[in-house]
This record gives C-alpha cells, structure tokens and sequence, in this order.
C-alpha cells in the first residue's frame, strides 16, 4: 500500500521534479515538427513536384552525344534484317543529335495540367494529415488531463479514508465504536488505495500516448497545463455541415484527384492526332570513307499520325473517363461521410456540455450526503455501511465530473476537426 501511495506521489509531483510545464500548444507544435507522418506527406508533395517536372520534359529538346566507331567489308551493304539497303563505311566519328517536339496538339499541355492538380492534391493530404496530428494530440492532452485530475481525486479520497479509519479506530478503542466498523474503514482505504493506483498506471499510460503523438520515444516528466474553455463558439449542424464541405482538406484533395483525372482523360483523347518532332543530327568523322566528307550534319521535320495500334488508345481513353467517373463518386461519398461524422460530432458535443452540468450537480448533492452521512455515523444514527456508500459515491461523482469535463473539450475538439477548423 505505501508502495502505491508512492507511485501516486511521484505521479502527481512531476512538475517539481522536472520544473517544466507543457502546453497544448506547446504539444501540438511538437507534434508538427517530429512526427513522422508531417516528414513523409513533405516527401510526398516533393516526389509530386518531381512528377511534374518529367512531364514538362517534353516541352524540351533531347539531346545525345554519340561516339562511332565502325567496320565492315569493302562495297558491302546490309541485305536481311531491314527493308532499306544500306552501305555500310569503316569509320570513326563523333557528333550528337537533337530532338524536339514541335507540337503534340496539346496533350502534354493537358498532363501538366493534371501534375497540377495532383500537386495541390498532395498539398491537401498533407492539410488532413496536420489536422489529424492535432486532433490526435487534443484527445491525447485531454487524455492526460483526465487521467491526472482523476488521480488527485482518487489521491484525496485516500487521504480522507485513511483520516476516517484513523478516527474510527481511536473510537474503537475507547469501545464507542464496534471492531466491524474498523474492518469496514479498512476496506474502504483499501479500495480507494486500488482506484489510486488504477489511476496512476493510467495517468503514466495517458502521457505516453501523448508523447508518442508528439514523435518523441519515452516519456519526460512533464505538467500538463490545464485547458479552459476558450476557442470561437461551436457551429449548429447545418452551418457545420456547409463548412465542413467547404473547408475538410480530405474533400479538396478529392476534388483535386477528380480534376487530375479530367486532365488526363482529356489528354488521352488527342492520342489520336498527330504528333511533330525535329530531328537533327551532325558531327565529324575522323576517320572515314575517302567517297565521304569528314563531317556530316542533317535535319528533319517528321509528323506521326497513328493509325492502328490494338484499339490500345481507345481502351486508354475509355479507362480515363471511367476513372473520372469513379473518383466523382467517392467525391459524393465522401461528402456523404463527412455530414455524417459533423452530425455525430456536433451532437456528442452538446450532450457532452449537458452532462458537464448534470455532473457538477451530481458533485454537489454527493458531497452533501456524504456530510450528512459522517454527522450521523458521528452521532451514531447511522451505520457504518451508509457512510461508505456516501463516501463511495461522492468518489464516483467527482471522478465523472472530471471525465465530464475533458470529454466536452475532446468532443469540442473532434466538432473543429470535422469542420475544417483544426489546422
């Protein structure tokens, strides 16, 4: 039992052992710089700009520096392998060759387009990340607060039964008070001594969910600093509802996904028009045929209508459009799911606050019984069991008041994040 009320102690005095204070700002900005997921989304919207830019590619000339040297039978031609006929010299050059596309109608003009939206898409992922991280650390902190704030009541109703079974007992040495009455005092510091240590462990356990929210390893000994109430007021469910589709970064990003996706399909419908390229090619053979000069350069337009190919590129477009198709359907679900999840959040918010207030009432009439129930077991009106169940209750009252109240600020929290607001 002393080794419990020790851990309890420890528990409740970190804030002289270690001389810090932590914030939930302080947590939440904590959260942004280390945890891991906040690094992978930066990575992901890096990797989106690289995407972009090997699209882009194609606006560029390609160029290739070569080095030839070669060697065949005099007056010889290749004659299986090709339709043409070409001579074939011995020779040694060097030179290089350029590639630039002239026009492609517009089809890499329309995937830049889409690496656009996929970027901004990303940007937008990364949003509902951070707002995850710190809605996480809200219930995390608040978590923490419950669990603290519970085991000092649970700390003060040891105290008070320890107190109640050292009066007892004097009594019952002065035979005013029965040898029962002390067995049951004993049992009730017993019990409350359990519930002390349940919360310790679980204030420990609330901290280390917290630092792990935060990225860190390991737990530091930290006091949490309490929350008020403060923040902007709560919407009702419809004006919830309209900010929410306006505002969640899970349906921009969605959004974004519908309109890369049009992009695409878009460029794949002009894979049927025809695409211009310039060729050209140059450079200097050292050693060469003495029929041939020592430098050759050349150029050429080509345009490229394709033809047939399998039905491949119809089967491309179609698969486009389908996809288009889908992605507005998950956009419409997902609309869906986040009027749900408002709904729900803005009204376990308001039956949070109500049972705030019941729970305080509740606080106060169980610590009026339990006084009047020590007054009457004092002037031997009572047994010893009523007060045990007054002194029970009042525990249970003051520990559902504690949970009443970070619960309404988690759940006030969970309302902010449905509706965009939690950045």
């Amino acid at each position: 039992m002393k080794t419990t009320r020790i851990v309890a102690v420890i528990c409740l005095s970190t804030l002289a052992a270690a001389g810090q204070t932590l914030t939930l700002d302080e947590a939440v900005q904590s959260a942004l710089r280390n945890n891991p997921r906040i690094a992978a989304d930066a990575l992901n919207a890096l990797m989106a700009a690289e995407t972009k830019t090997m699209v882009r590619s194609a606006y560029f000339p390609t160029a290739v520096a070569n080095a030839t040297a070669g060697g065949a039978l005099n007056e010889s031609r290749l004659a299986a392998g090709a339709i043409n006929n070409p001579i074939i010299f011995n020779r040694l050059a060097v030179g290089g060759s350029v590639t630039q596309m002239i026009t492609d109608f517009g089809r890499t003009a329309k995937l830049v387009e889409g690496a656009d939206f996929r970027i901004k898409a990303q940007e937008q992922g990364a949003n509902a990340t951070r707002a995850q991280i710190v809605l996480a650390v809200h219930r995390a902190f608040f978590g923490g607060l419950r669990a603290r704030n519970v085991l000092r009541v649970a700390s003060r109703t040891v105290d008070a039964r320890k107190l109640a079974l050292d009066q007892i007992s004097e009594l019952a040495k002065n035979n005013l008070k029965s040898t029962l009455d002390v067995s049951f005092a004993n049992v009730n510091l017993s019990e409350a001594r359990l519930t002390m240590a349940a919360a310790a462990n679980d204030y420990q356990a609330a901290l280390a969910d917290l630092f792990a929210v935060m990225g860190e390893r390991g737990v530091r000994k930290v006091e949490l600093a309490d929350a008020g109430d403060a923040g902007a007021a709560m919407p009702g469910i419809d004006e919830a509802i309209v900010e929410a589709l306006r505002s969640r970064p899970e349906i921009a990003l969605m959004r974004y996904e519908r309109d890369a996706a049009a992009r695409v399909a878009e460029a794949e419908r002009k894979l049927t028009l025809p695409t211009v390229v310039a060729f050209g090619n140059g450079g200097s053979a050292p050693v060469h045929d003495d029929r041939l000069k020592n430098r050759f350069l050349a150029g050429a337009v080509n345009m490229s209508f394709p033809v047939f190919n399998g039905h491949q590129f119809q089967a491309r477009r179609r698969e486009a459009d389908l996809r288009v198709q889908a992605i507005e359907q998950r956009v419409r679900d997902l609309e869906t799911v986040v009027a749900r999840d408002v709904t729900v959040a803005v009204l376990n918010m308001t039956n949070a606050r109500e049972r705030m207030g019941l729970t305080a009432e509740l606080v106060k009439q169980a610590a009026l019984s339990e006084e009047l129930a020590r007054e009457r077991y004092s002037l031997g009106l009572s047994s010893i069991v009523e007060l045990s169940q007054a002194q029970l209750n009042k525990t249970a009252a003051e520990m559902r008041d504690t949970a009443a109240r970070y619960e309404y600020l988690s759940q006030k929290a969970s309302v902010e994040f449905q509706t965009g607001r939690l950045r």
